[in-house]
């Protein structure tokens, strides 16, 4: 293999982890994890675990968890391309941090606009401000932790 060759694996190895979140994300895109799936399953485990649930309660705490998917969901992708870009791309933090979150809202606004043509499902813009609010987190923490570690004393 030339050297031209395993430069190109390399770079496709790298991007191998956000295709794989991305496919991750449009799965869970599709009907079966449509907010009545996901619903009739929780629903079904957490009264055969503490028996009987109120509906009302459920519904709050099932609305919670498919929120704090996006938002952990897409923060896990937003690291995934921080990694890809920082490996492949660029090693400038402030490039990075950007083009990390512009990624992400790119696929939070894609995987909305699609889910707006699923007959069970909503796009809906304030998904994808919460999705980029997780891509914004991830990215926010990785940055001051970076710095945080540049501006340690050398020990002697």
């Amino acid at each position: 293999m030339t050297v031209t060759g395993k430069r190109s694996a390399y770079i496709f190895m790298q991007w191998i982890p956000p295709l794989l979140g991305v496919g991750c994300i449009m799965l869970e895109s599709t009907d079966l994890f449509s907010s009545q799936h996901t619903g009739s399953f929780l629903y079904g485990l957490l009264t055969a675990i503490f028996g009987e649930i109120n509906q009302a309660r459920f519904d709050v705490v099932h609305h919670l968890l498919r929120k704090s998917g996006h938002l952990t969901g897409y923060a896990i992708l937003s690291l995934l391309f921080f990694r890809a870009l920082r490996n492949t791309v660029t090693t400038n933090l402030e490039r990075l941090w950007f083009s990390s979150i512009a990624l992400t809202a790119l696929v939070a606004s894609l995987d909305e606009w699609h889910q707006s043509f699923i007959p069970s499902r909503t796009g809906s813009i304030y998904d994808v401000l919460l999705d980029t609010l997780g891509a914004l987190l991830v990215q926010t923490a990785i940055v001051a932790a970076r710095r945080a570690r540049c501006r340690r004393p050398v020990e002697s």
